[in-house]
C-alpha cells in the first residue's frame, strides 16, 4: 500500500510540472469505482488532484464527451 501511495505521489508531482490553463477541480465525487486520469482515490467516495492538476471535468452520465473534451475514464471528460 505505501508503494502504490509513494508512486501515485510521484506521478502527481511530475504533472504538476505540465503547462494547464483550465481553473481546477481539486475534489471530484467518484462514479463506479474510479477515478479520473489525475486524480487519486482519498478513499471517502472522491478523487483529489491534491492541489496539483489544473484541469476543469465534468460527469459524463453515459454519455460520449462533447466536442472539445475528452474521456479520461472514472465517468468524467477532460476540457482539451
Amino acid at each position: 500500500m505505501r508503494r502504490t501511495v509513494l508512486t501515485l505521489a510521484l506521478f502527481g508531482a511530475a504533472i504538476a510540472g505540465l503547462p494547464f490553463r483550465a481553473h481546477a477541480q481539486r475534489v471530484v465525487p467518484k462514479i463506479a469505482d474510479l477515478c479520473p486520469m489525475g486524480y487519486v482515490d482519498t478513499f471517502n467516495g472522491k478523487c483529489s488532484t491534491l492541489g496539483l492538476v489544473t484541469y476543469t471535468v465534468k460527469p459524463t452520465n453515459g454519455k460520449p464527451c462533447p466536442s472539445g473534451w475528452m474521456n479520461v475514464g472514472g465517468g468524467y471528460c477532460r476540457r482539451k
